[in-house]
């Protein structure tokens, strides 16, 4: 080998060995630099923060909170009109960079300082996209700089087509519009691929200053705005000059929408749920944003329940419904009025309103709990406590009456001799453990027994299930799962046996169950029957018809309605009216429901609270002093009558609670 050849091999060799090293050395220097950015596959799972989705039990979209994208279109199904109009508009050598146009800068530098005004922006589509998921809006020259390193580092690990996608479904268009399918929807009421030329070329100019160039904040800026656009678009050979001439000719022709999603379906639960958040999720997690969360709502059950409260309550009247799957406390349904638009006011978690004659579920459960049989005869007549004089419905009075058929007609008297026997402490703990009386609380006052205190449909509807579930209380809730960024599952109800807190034994439960049952088939809840299932439940009705009350079970379904004026005056009506509505609302959505039964009523396990003996000798006792008894109730009742008896029940003198 000649010593020529041998020199430029030498030569070829040390160069390919720096050209190598400077090779490696700037993958290393890339890759280094690559580990300190974040990892560009979070775009595709971005959100901004706090934003919520709240979602169905089946999945529909209730309702999305917050800066979220409400609908996004799907990759590789964006229309090519709206790519080239953004593109024209925001980033023409898109497809010919690597993240960072240094030409681009240089001429948007040049155009700028000619017309003596921002004309044309630098940043490109990729650190456009970049910032927005990953950065903040500062102008420091830190941010410009992991902006930069970004961008390249996303060119070099997505598509451009990804990319693009990816930034026309989050950027800000203003409105509340983040995205170009809630822009088409938001300014023109259209889906993305039936814009025009000219709409898709207004959209497509509002990126640099959203606010302040939409066009139902500014038209004639948004115009001019559009006209820019579509002069670009030309000049890029994208249209052609007779469809610019026609398109930056066209007027606005806006047709101005709420972003989709933007209004709950089910208000009166989505804002109640949401208010229930901070229970399960900490204050980082709501700030991150970024959830999806799967509701226990049933949305036809919802649409139907709506409609019944609507159509159904009493002239002039409001109403409420609530719904609730006791085995797990899941809210399936929940109305807190007629309108949300007229008030946001949730009748069924706000509204304090007599619970009438359904708080006796509370002195009866804790009567059982002491040992009474249903078949434990008392004496129903006029009677007072401490000057508290009940009357029964009609003023009419049975006399000996078992503990059964006194619950099934409703019997004032026997309940307040229930609450007299076993004390208030009983009926109090027993109500606070199928949550009722915790956040309002129940004063020691013969009143309690037929619902002088004030409570939440939500909590009565709650204790119900509580009963209907075997006697255990599970706090009524609104969500099935909660998912954060990433899809993490953050909270999932997984309810189980252990669970809750059993308020009464399932003996007590399921002997309760069966008087109400009777309730509805041979009593005051009889309006409420239905053909094909057993139904378990309870009327109530305050003095003059102010609140109106049912609240039945199927074994799978505990269901409150409520009836009232929000003024507190008289309805003049019973009810019978909300049985019959509960009535209307089950015909309409058991068939979502397996017919089933309830567990048999024990008959062994009681043990009898009197013997025999003990109870003919209380009854002669009772029949001996009935008389004296009417002569003292006639007294007071007529000194009664000369005083208000419309006073809120707050100590003794009280009004009289009817069925």
């Amino acid at each position: 080998m000649n010593r020529s050849l041998r020199h430029w091999l030498i030569i070829a060799s040390t160069a390919l060995t720096i050209g190598s090293g400077v090779a490696i050395a700037e993958k290393s220097l890339i890759k280094a630099i690559d580990s300190l950015l974040p990892d560009s596959r979070r775009i595709a799972s971005f959100n901004r923060p706090g934003t919520i989705t709240l979602l169905s039990r089946n999945g529909e979209v209730i309702q999305k909170i917050g800066p979220a994208t409400r609908e996004k279109i799907e990759s590789m199904k964006m229309p090519t009109l709206i790519e080239q109009a953004f593109v024209a508009a925001e980033d023409r050598r898109f497809y010919k960079h690597k993240g960072v146009d240094i030409w681009g800068i240089s001429r948007a530098i040049s155009t700028n300082l000619r017309k003596g005004s921002v004309q044309e922006g630098a940043s490109t589509i990729t650190q456009q996209l970049a910032r927005t998921v990953f950065l903040s809006q500062d102008q420091t020259l830190t941010r410009k700089i992991k902006e930069a390193a970004l961008a390249y580092k996303l060119e070099r690990q997505l598509s451009k087509q990804n990319i693009l996608e990816q930034y026309l479904n989050n950027v800000y268009l203003g409105s509340g519009a983040y995205g170009v399918a809630d822009a088409a929807w938001v300014y023109f009421s259209k889906t993305p691929k039936l814009l025009s030329l000219a709409e898709a070329a207004l959209i497509a100019g509002l990126p640099p200053a959203p606010s302040f160039y939409s066009p139902l904040v500014n038209p004639e800026l948004a115009i001019k705005r559009r006209s820019i656009v579509l002069q670009r678009m030309y000049e890029e050979g994208y249209i052609s000059k007779t469809e610019f001439s026609n398109s930056v000719k066209s007027p606005l022709l806006l047709k101005p929408a709420l972003p989709k999603y933007f209004k709950s379906v089910a208000p009166f639960f989505t804002t109640w749920a949401e208010k229930q958040l901070p229970a399960y999720l900490t204050k980082e997690q709501l700030e991150v944003g970024g959830l999806k969360i799967r509701t226990s709502l049933n949305l036809s059950w919802q649409k139907e329940a709506q409609e019944i409260i609507k159509k159904l309550s009493p002239e002039g009247t409001e109403g409420s419904l609530v719904s609730i799957h006791p085995k797990t406390g899941l809210i399936r349904a929940m109305i807190g009025g007629k309108d949300f638009n007229e008030t946001q006011f949730n009748r069924a978690t706000q509204a304090l309103r007599s619970p009438g004659s359904t708080f006796k579920l509370f002195p009866y459960a804790a009567a059982l709990a002491k040992g009474y049989k249903p078949e434990d005869r008392f004496l129903d007549s006029p009677k007072c406590w401490e000057g508290y004089c009940p009357k029964n419905f009609g003023n009419k009075y049975l006399g000996e009456v078992s503990l059964a058929d006194a619950m099934t007609k409703s019997l004032n008297t026997v309940a307040v001799q229930l609450l007299e026997q076993v004390g208030f402490d009983q009926v109090i703990s027993i109500a606070n453990k199928l949550g009722v009386g915790n956040q309002q609380k129940l004063g020691k006052y013969y009143p309690l027994a037929i619902g002088a205190y004030e409570q939440t449909l939500l909590d009565m509807t709650g204790a119900y299930a509580g009963i209907t579930n075997r006697g255990k209380y599970i706090r009524p809730s609104p969500f099935e799962e909660i998912r954060g960024p990433n899809d993490i599952l953050l909270f999932k109800n997984q309810t189980s046996i252990d669970e809750g807190v059993q308020a009464v034994s399932k003996d007590v439960a399921d002997t309760l169950n069966w008087m109400l049952k009777r309730v509805v088939s041979e009593g005051t809840g009889k309006f409420a029957g239905l053909k094909d299932r057993e139904v378990s439940g309870k009327t109530g009705t305050s003095e003059g018809g102010r609140d109106l009350w049912f609240i039945g079970s199927i074994p799978q379904l505990s269901t409150g309605i409520w009836f009232g004026y929000d003024d507190n005056k008289k309805t003049n009506n019973g009810s019978r009216r909300a049985a019959e509505a509960w009535k209307e609302y089950m015909n309409r959505i058991k068939g979502d429901i397996e017919p089933k039964k309830f567990p048999e009523r024990p008959l062994t396990s009681y043990r009898k609270k009197f013997n025999d003996k003990e109870s003919n000798l209380k009854l002669n006792k009772l029949r001996s002093t009935e008389q004296s008894s009417i002569e003292r109730s006639n007294k007071i009742l007529n000194l009664n009558q000369q005083n208000d008896l419309t006073r809120p029940p707050i100590i003794k003198k009280t009004p009289i609670y009817l069925e």
